[in-house]
């Protein structure tokens, strides 16, 4: 086994060697271009050390990633997430870019020649499993962006403490902002010198939008309002006493807290599930040798057409359940960055070819079919547009058509091509045949082939013509009467089975089936996407309520301002919401009428009440009187609501991610044992019976 292994080990290695010298040439090369000067300039006389030297590198491989054509898109993908992040620092982008990428290339190239290495018999292993290294990917690039977003987070928690005791001390907003964003060292510094130039600008209204725009989570645009506010209004003594500012910088506190105690759980819940989901493909093989070697009568089904497509049905299941897994965790994301603004959808869209035949699946707007569409991207926060999400569909639907045909035709050669290489002999029910049995199995089926391929496309041959040949020939010749009824019958059986094998009109039906649910796919993800919003429903209201509670006692505000607020802030209810300011100028009561019939969720339509009565009857701080009085009951709320919300997705995630392995050892294994074994004793029962 050793020596068989050793080859192919000094084989790979050599060629990790000459991988790691065209790697250093072409990175030799890139040190003269003009964009590598530029990088050395920008670090000339640092090289102190060698993380210097290391950051150099990186600022190096970043201007490599953005040129090869593979990395690039992964590159460009990271960057729009962490620029938000760094706020117009170029140089920290690239290097957290070239990082994450230089990580995940260490750890795919080895794991792709691994991969390559170990299933290099068996191409549809091997191709499905290097398709879900692109997924692998997406995964550990996605999990170390949320690592920065995390960590991001927990900084904010001690920047709001060391605001408040800078607070204490100047008194002045703007000035403690500034006083405690001179702490280079952390992330969070980048975002507090933003909102303090944000405070001290001509326009601080107009900058502060700007900043919405960029800012890299909701709770550092809730601190730039509450600043904003309080610089130009002034800060107010709550009936306790205590300073308005500092008692909203608290609740900000305790929402974050609750946010990164929300998203530990998570990342407890479905750390390990993506990968859990995806490990039976690795195991298709593995268990297909053990199997075939302790029960040699399973041979005929991991090697025939069952066995094909039961492995075809795992890959599907298997890359369904992983995307299910991964929606479901990254649903509980505050922040996602995703740019839509030119996708390979628009670029076929373009075409007009394309777009003829697009345009013809879409339905005519105004239908109940067009509405019933529109509300579900609105439902499910999808940033697709109409016909992007039909270019989907009929690329899903088209690409499902064409596997399918290609795994029905690839089904029927292989068996065909196992009655022509599988050796012929009767085994026994368990264990396999030995090595001199094994050669004489083969020896039978290379003369059974003769007579398969000479009549292999004679539709008209029959069995009595068969037996005739048989007879006559050099490979049969001899034998007495009953052997050759045996021989005639057992090659006979194989002819029958390789002349029936080619597409049939029901295969095609069902490949026909298959391209339809593969057309309806996209709409049903849109409505698994639903399902998962809902669950964050009551997280939101309970949001809405805290900006309320610190908005509330603040002066000159009103509910439009209230309005504008929780639009910047929805996710899930940001279309009504987003039309009732649009409509608020032309009759404040009429549009948050409008608003509570567009929503059907119990709390917010009692929220939407509550400002119906602040825009004409009574003050703002009294309609909201019971935010301030019940706050400790719904931070409990909250919390149990996050424990409710994770239980159900922790469930719901159990079942999708082990059900590829349920069924690996299920489908794959113990059904074929029991169902074959059970056949062959009965088989051989019956042959007993009739011999005695």
């Amino acid at each position: 086994m050793l020596q068989n292994i050793l080859p192919y080990l000094i084989a790979g290695l050599g060629g990790v060697f000459v991988l790691l010298v065209l790697i250093y040439v072409a990175i030799s090369k890139k040190m003269q271009t003009k964009d590598t000067k530029y990088v050395r300039q920008l670090v000339e006389g640092t090289k102190r050390s060698n993380f210097l030297n290391m950051e150099v590198f990186y600022q190096k491989f970043y201007i490599t990633c953005s040129r090869n054509p593979i990395l690039r898109r992964y590159a460009y993908k990271l960057r729009r997430r962490l620029e938000i992040i760094n706020l117009e620092d170029e140089y920290l982008t690239r290097n957290q870019v070239a990082k994450i990428m230089f990580k995940a290339v260490l750890i795919v190239v080895p794991l792709t020649f691994l991969v390559i290495y170990m299933t290099h018999n068996n191409y549809l292993v091997m191709s499905s499993i290097l398709l879900f290294e692109i997924f692998f990917i997406e995964s550990l690039i996605e999990g170390m962006v949320d690592n920065i977003d995390n960590k991001l987070l927990r900084e904010q928690l001690d920047f709001f403490s060391e605001i408040r005791h800078a607070y204490h001390e100047f008194n002045m907003v703007e000035e403690a902002i500034y006083d405690v964003a001179q702490d280079d060292e952390k992330e969070v510094s980048r975002q507090a010198e933003k909102i303090y130039e944000v405070l001290i600008s001509d326009d601080p209204e107009t900058e502060l939008e700007k900043y919405y725009d960029i800012a890299p989570n909701s709770f550092l645009k809730e601190f730039a309002g509450v600043s904003y506010l309080t610089k130009e209004f002034g800060d107010r003594k709550d009936k306790d006493g205590a300073s308005l500012y500092l008692k909203n910088l608290n609740n900000i506190t305790q929402e974050m807290q609750i946010e990164i105690l929300k998203r530990d759980k998570l990342d407890y819940v479905f750390q390990s599930l993506s990968m859990i989901a995806a490990l039976p493909i690795l195991f298709l093989d593995t268990i297909k040798n053990w199997s075939i070697s302790q029960f040699s009568f399973t041979r005929q089904f991991y090697n025939g057409t069952g066995g094909f497509m039961m492995q075809i049905a795992l890959i599907i299941i298997t890359f369904v359940c992983y995307v299910l897994t991964r929606r479901l965790k990254d649903n509980g994301s505050v922040n996602t960055a995703k740019n839509m603004e030119n996708p390979w959808q628009a670029k076929v869209y373009k075409n007009r070819f394309a777009k003829k035949i697009v345009d013809y699946f879409i339905p005519k707007q105004g239908t109940k079919e067009y509405r019933k569409n529109v509300q579900l991207l609105k439902d499910s926060a999808s940033k697709l547009k109409m016909e992007w999400l039909y270019i989907n569909r009929i690329t899903v639907a088209l690409a499902c058509l064409v596997c399918s045909l290609i795994i029905l035709i690839s089904a029927h050669k292989m068996a065909i091509n196992y009655q022509f290489t599988e050796p012929t002999s009767d085994y026994d029910l368990l264990g396999s045949m030995s090595e001199s049995q094994e050669k004489k199995a083969m020896e039978t089926t290379e003369k059974d082939n003769v007579f398969l391929k000479k009549f292999q496309y004679d539709y008209d041959v029959t069995q009595e013509d068969l037996r005739k040949e048989i007879e006559e020939s050099d490979e049969y010749g001899g034998s007495s009467d009953d052997d050759l009824e045996i021989i005639t019958e057992r090659i006979w059986n194989k002819l029958q089975i390789v002349q029936s094998e080619y597409v049939k009109w029901f295969e095609i039906l069902i490949a026909l089936v298959i391209m339809v649910l593969g057309y309806q796919a996209p709409i049903w993800l849109l409505l698994f996407q639903k399902i998962m919003r809902q669950m964050d429903m009551e997280n939101e209201v309970m949001q809405f309520q805290t900006i309320i509670l610190m908005l509330m006692k603040i002066e000159r505000v009103n509910v439009e301002m209230i309005l504008e607020w929780l639009e910047r802030y929805s996710n899930i209810f940001r279309e009504p919401i987003s039309k009732c300011v649009n409509n608020y100028e032309s009759g404040p009561w009429e549009a948050l009428e409008e608003l509570k019939n567009d929503i059907s969720f119990q709390q917010l339509i009692r929220i939407v009440e509550s400002l119906q009565a602040a825009v004409e009857k009574i003050p703002i701080r009294e309609a909201f009187d019971e935010l301030d009085t019940e706050r400790a009951y719904h931070q409990e709320k909250r919390k149990e609501s996050n424990e409710r919300t994770i239980s159900r997705k922790s469930m719901i995630g159990k079942v999708i991610g082990f059900a590829p392995m349920v069924l690996l050892f299920v489908g794959y294994l113990i059904v074929p044992l029991c169902v074959i074994g059970m056949t062959s004793m009965t088989s051989a029962f019956a042959s007993m019976s009739s011999m005695m």
